[in-house]
């Protein structure tokens, strides 16, 4: 009998180089609140050294960090992204110049069997960089940085504003003034004229209710029952102060939305200037949305957009 051909194939070898590297020098940092620890790994000779030292979180110490790691070369940092701390490390690196990334601290340091350190968490983050095998997060550049802080403070403030409203109509409702019940929402005009008028000794619900403006003097004869009341010295001082701090929420956010709508304008005319001049192509995709319109879409609109803008989805 012949004898079948052996048809497995032989497997073929390829050994690894004898430093098998995506980057040369990098850098890693892991934060703490009051220090980081810092490792660099670079080559000596025939081997790799790791060098661990501890460095302040402070201005002056981390600027002056930059400058050593822009000296030694290091071609890319790695920052733990732990709390807030990790600000002070990123955005000084960076103004520097050196290319630095965030990453999440959970999905770095879950290795079982592994010793857990500063030390030892340092090395093996800089070990992770310089085999590109770190999933970077997104930091949004200064500009939007920025714009996030002014943003994010005008949601506190106005959310604040709204619990102070609160607190207002509770007093009322202690000094049995039941106007909100009446009233569509606290912050009318109306509203403001009657508890001033409270406020400076006004006690007639006819005169409070004369005050009404537009179509709140259509509620008059509600307006009167609901202001008929014991609204006495000690609620006028308490609603003042409410009100004070009511004022004073409402110039911050006033503020704020001038900051905002400066930065969306000073970011605005460069898209202005491309859609001012359109391609001469005549198959050209039509022009993406502006800076503000990006800003102010919700997630899942974004979404949308990037996945029909994608070559997947480009059609035939």
């Amino acid at each position: 009998m012949r004898s079948k051909p052996n048809l497995t194939p032989v497997p073929e070898e390829i050994p690894d180089a004898e430093h098998e590297l995506v980057i040369e020098r990098v850098a890693a940092i892991d934060v703490a609140k009051a220090s980081g620890k810092v490792c660099v790994r670079s080559p000596r000779e025939r081997r790799r050294v790791s060098k661990v030292w501890d460095v302040a979180a402070t201005t002056g110490t981390v600027s002056d960090l930059a400058g050593q790691l822009t000296e030694l070369g290091i071609e890319k940092v790695t920052v733990e992204s732990t709390s807030d701390y990790w600000r002070i490390w990123y955005y000084l690196l960076e103004a520097a110049g050196l290319e630095v990334q965030l990453v999440n601290a959970r999905d770095v340091k879950n290795v079982p069997g592994r010793p857990k350190t500063d030390k030892l968490d340092a090395v093996w983050l800089a070990k992770l960089t310089e085999k590109g095998l770190l999933r970077p997060s997104f930091v949004p550049p200064a500009p939007i940085r920025q714009l996030r802080d002014y943003t994010r403070l005008r949601v506190d403030l106005t959310r604040e504003r709204a619990r102070y409203w609160q607190r207002l109509e509770k007093l009322l409702e202690d000094a049995l003034i039941k106007v909100s019940s009446v009233a569509s929402k606290m912050d009318t005009l109306s509203v403001r004229d009657m508890i001033e008028a409270l406020i400076a000794g006004e006690r007639d619900p006819r005169r409070l209710a004369d005050l009404a403006r537009r179509r709140m003097k259509a509620k008059r004869l509600p307006l009167i029952a609901a202001l008929d009341g014991r609204f006495d010295d000690h609620h006028g001082e308490l609603a003042r102060m409410l009100l004070d701090q009511i004022d004073t929420l409402s110039a911050q956010i006033v503020t704020l939305t001038t900051r905002i709508e400066a930065l969306l304008e000073a970011a605005e005319p460069d898209d202005a200037g491309d859609r001012a001049h359109p391609p001469d192509d005549v198959g050209a995709a039509p022009a993406g949305p502006s800076t503000v319109e990006r800003l102010t879409e919700s997630p899942a609109s974004a979404r949308r957009r990037r996945r029909s803008s994608s070559p997947r989805s480009a059609g035939t």
